[in-house]
């Protein structure tokens, strides 16, 4: 009977530990120290937010042997591909670019954009990719997909210089204070969104050439939308191709550190939930070539389909 109610309790506790989210982040060569300094201080930061979050954190590039490239194809390797629980990887450092292909640098090898999309192609988890280097801009159209949020530091190649966003995005994605609609935690896009911002007035304050844009997509369309294109949590300045959602409302939808009553939702229930809120978005944008009647019925069963989620107990 012990042996059996040991075995149990492994078995919920291995279970338990699968439906964890999971963060992983990159440093690479840093080039020089001060560089090096900020993107182990930028991976602590993840690494305190991880922990608030209880999500499994692996930090790739630390020490300084080995082949960071390879470690981070192997942990890739052993992750679940159709988890309900999000993964996130994120790369501080510095990138390249020549010609068509643009890469990450790494103390060994350099991780190229389509290799990482060729890692990642069967995963069909909730999936985001952070890219704060400079020239990280084609790793956006290499790794757009359904479903997945893609952030780089730049909106071109060229744009080689140092870039500050990891550093603001690092501080910002634990701060509470960064929670734009008062919804007791921080999104991904609230924690872009002012980091982006925070990056802008770098440049303006010191007087300098902003030398870095980012982009965000999350449509699949492999294009982006700049930070200064929302207002508020909203796309104003630029139009979605026609049946594509505007950038940002699935970024919304990742917490890497939720609230109380995001905790009480099962992984399951998230995703039933994130995925009402996109097909009453649809259905908002809709609304100019529909009935009145038809529009508005639509709109009565998703709004009940999500209540349901939310108070189970009074359906």
């Amino acid at each position: 009977m012990r042996v059996s109610l040991i075995l149990l309790s492994f078995i919920v506790g291995f279970l338990g530990a699968a439906e964890k989210p999971s963060v992983i982040v990159v440093t690479g060569a840093p080039g020089t120290e001060e560089y090096g300094q900020d993107f182990v201080k930028w991976a602590d930061q993840w690494k305190a937010a991880s922990k608030k979050a209880k999500a499994t954190f692996r930090h790739v590039g630390k020490a300084k042997k080995g082949d960071p490239r390879d470690d981070l194809r192997k942990i890739l390797a052993k992750e679940s591909r159709k988890s309900p629980q999000p993964l996130w990887i994120v790369l501080l450092g510095h990138g390249t670019y020549a010609g068509k292909q643009a890469k990450f640098n790494l103390n060994g090898p350099d991780l190229e954009a389509g290799e990482l999309a060729e890692w990642l192609k069967d995963f069909e988890r909730p999936l985001v990719i952070v890219n704060c280097s400079s020239s990280s801009a084609p790793f956006l159209n290499a790794l757009r997909a359904k479903g997945r949020v893609v952030i780089t530091a730049t909106r071109s190649g060229v744009e080689r210089n140092y870039c500050r966003l990891g550093g603001f995005l690092a501080t910002a994605i634990g701060d509470s204070t960064a929670d734009l609609d008062k919804d007791g935690q921080t999104s991904l896009l609230e924690a872009w969104l002012i980091a982006a911002q925070r990056t802008a007035s770098f440049y303006e304050e010191d007087g300098r050439l902003a030398t870095e844009h980012s982009l965000l997509d999350d449509n699949g369309d492999g294009k982006g939308t700049q930070a200064d294109w929302f207002r508020g949590l909203q796309v104003t300045e630029k139009s979605a191709e026609e049946g594509l959602l505007p950038d940002g409302l699935r970024a919304h939808q990742f917490h890497l550190i939720p609230s109380e009553n995001e905790r009480k939702l099962t992984a399951e229930q998230r995703a039933e939930r994130d995925a009402l809120e996109l097909e009453l978005a649809r259905h908002r944008s809709r609304k100019t070539n529909l009935r009145d009647e038809e529009y508005y019925e639509r709109l009565e069963e998703i709004l009940r389909e999500m209540s349901r989620i939310y108070f189970p107990d009074k359906q």
